[in-house]
């Protein structure tokens, strides 16, 4: 008798995070598509309330520094009970704590990671091609490295919503994610200041709010500035103007694919992620990392062409339907699962 194989993801990261947000919607969809699924996660009582909202069974360890003895035979104990036959450690913190076991043991990485951290996983999961590539260089087997890309909710049926402080009929921009440098929204403020008349809106934060409001009177833009700090970004993409990633280091970019969810024109800086994602003049519009001027000019290109605008919307909403759209994502992580488990001749 076949049956569907039972997952254990294990999470150890920070309260915020586009990796964080995406395992807890992975895991929720891949329990609302009746797999087994146990998660680890590192105690937050916010990720624990959205998981058992979502009709999951959380299990929270310290994961704690180098000091911690505690949580590698927790999890040992909670993985035995549990008896999956996939454990799926995410990122370096995950994978350093994660015991090998009668489960197959999968690192997932978002990014180019220090691999020492993975040297007792059986396979490797990017979530772009340029990772995957990335870790064949470095000498990771071909047969054991593998992709899978992240999916982005359909937000096209989100209501939009237009901030109170931003003028009715202003253009209005819109970046999301952590403020740190590798975010390059200082980037993003200097390309405001080019672009007279147009609002931006940052929603995110981190260490870098200080140097960044600093920039922005500096530049002469801080009444066209919003950083309302973490809000929630689906109705604010809907309503934006244009969906800006002027990242310096982007491993994938999931404001890419959630702007090409919500059917909203889409500028990024050329780095790893968005590259992969866009195809320039296409689906969206890439410019030089690092490059103030040239962001100004793609973003100011986008707002005064109506039919471009358009057009991106249109592409980047096919680019979703097509790659990164739950239902394609959920069948490509099982196909994995499928695949990589010790059982697999016996499971569906």
């Amino acid at each position: 008798m076949t049956r569907r194989p039972r997952i254990a993801h294990v999470m150890a990261g920070a309260a915020n995070g586009g990796a964080e947000l995406f395992f807890e919607r992975l895991t929720m969809a891949q329990s609302a598509d009746g797999l087994d699924i146990l998660p680890v996660i590192r105690r937050n009582t916010e990720r624990r309330a959205r998981l058992e909202s979502g009709g999951l069974h959380p299990r929270e360890l310290s994961f704690g520094g180098r000091l911690d003895l505690l949580t590698r035979p927790r999890l040992r104990k909670a993985l035995k009970h549990f008896k999956p036959d996939v454990t799926v450690a995410w990122m370096n913190r995950a994978a350093r704590f994660t015991p090998v076991g009668d489960w197959t043991l999968v690192g997932r990485l978002g990014g180019f990671y220090d691999l020492s951290y993975y040297r007792h996983c059986q396979h490797l999961v990017g979530n772009t091609r340029g990772i995957v590539k990335w870790l064949k260089q470095e000498g990771w087997p071909e047969e054991r490295a593998h992709y899978v890309p992240n999916f982005a909710a359909d937000l096209s049926s989100v209501p939009p919503s237009r901030p109170a402080d931003i003028p009715k009929h202003a253009p209005f921009i819109l970046a999301l994610g952590r403020l740190h440098r590798n975010k390059a929204f200082d980037v993003l403020i200097r390309a405001l200041a080019k672009l007279p008349g147009v609002w931006l809106l940052i929603a995110g934060e981190g260490p870098e709010r200080a140097n960044l409001e600093d920039l922005a009177r500096r530049e002469g833009v801080a009444d066209r500035l919003l950083m309302p700090g973490w809000a929630d970004p689906a109705p604010l993409i809907r309503e934006c103007d244009v969906l800006v990633c002027p990242s310096r280091h982007e491993p994938l970019g999931n404001v890419v694919i959630e702007g090409f969810s919500a059917g909203t024109a889409v500028v990024a800086a050329a780095s790893q992620g968005p590259m992969e994602l866009i195809i320039s003049g296409n689906n969206g519009l890439l410019a030089p990392v690092e490059d103030a001027d040239a962001l100004a000019a793609c973003i100011h290109e986008v707002l005064e062409n109506p039919d471009m605008k358009k057009k991106f919307s249109r592409a980047g909403r096919h680019s979703w339907e097509n790659e990164y759209a739950p239902a394609c994502v959920l069948r490509a992580w099982e196909q994995f699962l499928h695949t990589v488990s010790p059982n697999h001749g016996n499971i569906l």
